[in-house]
């Protein structure tokens, strides 16, 4: 029995992964038909949504697209229908001369003059390409969810009541305070700061006093003015539908899923229904093998090498010239190879330890053992992945969330922040020797990776077992909070509330009344 009992153990590791292949095959769902829709034009959100779809169609899924960029592989079960040409929001929808001068815009200007008029014309642009109208007028076919952005593109859940799909939408943007509402959470504005604000969970009375205006007065102003402006839009592009049309704030309160682009540490801890998901750094990859030029650079930078990056959106070549000098001195003066995605390769006067490229590949530079500092603007996407290759970050944060990021890694010791109008040659000499030479940014940097990459499972995976767990379930109605279905006066127990003061205003005056009476009759005895 022996003999028999040690084989047996022994076959143990070869049937583990065909258990657990076997637990993951319970749970596949059959083909789908899934219908996304991407209308909003930032490569940047796009990189996200891609990994999503193509790991959709690994799963077997049939998946019909409307989106501005091609999926990165052909395969035989997407069909792409392109909004093109791109709506060039930047030019069109930004009311600044720069977008370093984002850096110093209120809030309403942040609201008003460039997110919700960005998200009108660019949704208004899709919707005005002859496939995508073609589309929304002639198709008669069948989908089993609507898979959609949740980035300012609302009128395109009127795709869901044509289709009588549940849906999923993916919040390329991390967490809003507008969805807390639309999933039936009440937000805590005390220790959750709004996502353009620079605060932190621990904030002052006074910070505290100006998050919360700053949550009311935009959940006010999507209330009163932009989502009015979406349903007009998607009542003008649907109207041929035949019956009523819902309301789009009914069609958001109908999602039963967001998959959020953020994963602690990197965000600040929230309260969260069942239907948030956090998946932030799915589109993170295995790095590949770098250009032979930037290889050898790479490899033959004996002190180290930093990487310098400001996203798609901004442009290091419309670098103000006196910033752009004074980070040029401080790279003169130091050891260390640059390797700058700067959109100019003909500009003049480089350092010879500086290489330049008009486009990198950021996961795989990241991911080389010689680079040691990641200049960054704080987006959402480049912080988790310097956060996953364990790089030290210098943030210069331009607009929107890239302050609180930036915040919360210079908060976890992983990061110095300069402030971009701040930015001399002394306070950028200042914040690279930081970087370079104090070992505490790399140790706290390694403990937070270990932390954002300790998972139960992938965050691809999670995010795709979510949207086949929408579809198995039709809509997943468990998910959902019955807070959906209260009016805003009992959702925000205000009626409760009324009650209770109403309860002691009543017994405080009983009380007074009492006691004039007992007071009365004593004087009267008296008298």
């Amino acid at each position: 029995m022996r003999g028999e009992d040690s084989r047996n153990f022994n076959m143990l590791p070869k049937l583990i992964p065909l258990l657990l292949f076997s637990a993951l095959a319970w749970h596949q769902t059959d083909s789908s038909r899934i219908l996304g829709v991407f209308v909003f034009p930032s490569r940047s959100h796009w990189m996200m949504i891609d990994a999503i779809l193509n790991g959709l169609l690994d799963r077997g899924h049939q998946v019909t697209v409307i989106a501005n960029y091609p999926l990165s592989r052909r395969h035989e079960n997407y069909t792409d229908l392109r909004v093109a040409p791109i709506y060039d929001f930047w030019k069109k929808s930004v009311n600044v001369d720069s977008l370093y001068d984002l850096t110093e815009i209120s809030i309403h200007q942040m609201l008003m003059g460039f997110l919700y008029n960005m998200g009108l014309e660019t949704a208004h642009h899709g919707f005005t390409r002859d496939g995508v109208r073609h589309f929304i007028q002639t198709d008669e076919s069948h989908f089993d969810l609507i898979l959609a952005e949740q980035f300012y593109q609302e009128a395109y859940l009127m795709f869901a009541h044509k289709y009588e799909a549940p849906i999923v939408t993916v919040g390329t943007f991390g967490f809003a305070h507008y969805m807390g509402p639309l999933m039936g959470m009440m937000n805590m504005y005390s220790h959750v700061p709004h996502e353009f604000l620079p605060f932190m969970d621990k904030m002052s009375f006074s910070q505290r006093m100006y998050n919360t205006g700053v949550s009311l007065y935009e959940q006010l102003l999507r209330t009163i003015y932009y989502l009015p402006r979406q349903e007009a839009m998607a009542r003008h592009y649907f109207g041929h539908l035949p019956g009523p049309l819902p309301k789009i704030a009914a069609l958001e309160r109908q999602i039963s899923v967001v998959l959020l682009n953020s994963y602690y540490p990197l965000t600040t801890s929230r309260p969260r229904v069942p239907g948030m998901i956090q998946v932030g750094g799915l589109h993170i990859k295995e790095p590949k093998a770098l250009p032979k030029d930037l290889q050898k650079f790479l490899d033959e930078a004996e002190h180290g090498a930093i990487y310098f990056s400001l996203g798609t959106n901004v442009k290091s070549s419309d670098m103000p010239r006196d910033k752009l000098e004074a980070i040029l001195n401080v790279f003169r003066s130091i050891k260390q190879r640059v390797v700058w995605k700067y959109e100019d390769e003909s500009v003049k006067g480089l350092p010879s330890n500086v290489l330049i490229k008009t486009w990198m590949p950021q996961n795989d530079i990241l991911a080389h053992p010689n680079v040691k500092v990641f200049i960054t603007h704080g987006g959402l996407l480049g912080t988790q992945e310097g956060v996953h290759r364990a790089v030290p970050m210098l943030g210069i944060p331009i607009y929107a969330d890239q302050h609180l990021n930036m915040n919360k890694a210079v908060l976890g010791g992983y990061a110095v922040r300069l402030h971009f109008p701040n930015v001399t040659e002394t306070s950028f000499r200042w914040a690279l020797d930081e970087l370079l030479h104090k070992p505490q940014y790399q140790e706290n940097m390694n403990r937070v990776s270990a932390v954002f990459r300790d998972r139960p499972v992938p965050a691809l995976d999670e995010a795709l077992y979510w949207v086949e767990y929408v579809i198995r379930h039709k809509g997943a109605p468990q998910l959902r909070s019955a807070g959906l279905d209260l009016p805003w006066v009992s959702f925000a127990m205000l009626d409760v509330m009324a009650l209770v003061l109403g309860v002691l205003l009543l017994t405080v005056w009983l009380v007074r009344k009492l006691l004039r009476v007992v007071l009365g009759d004593k004087k009267r005895k008296t008298d």
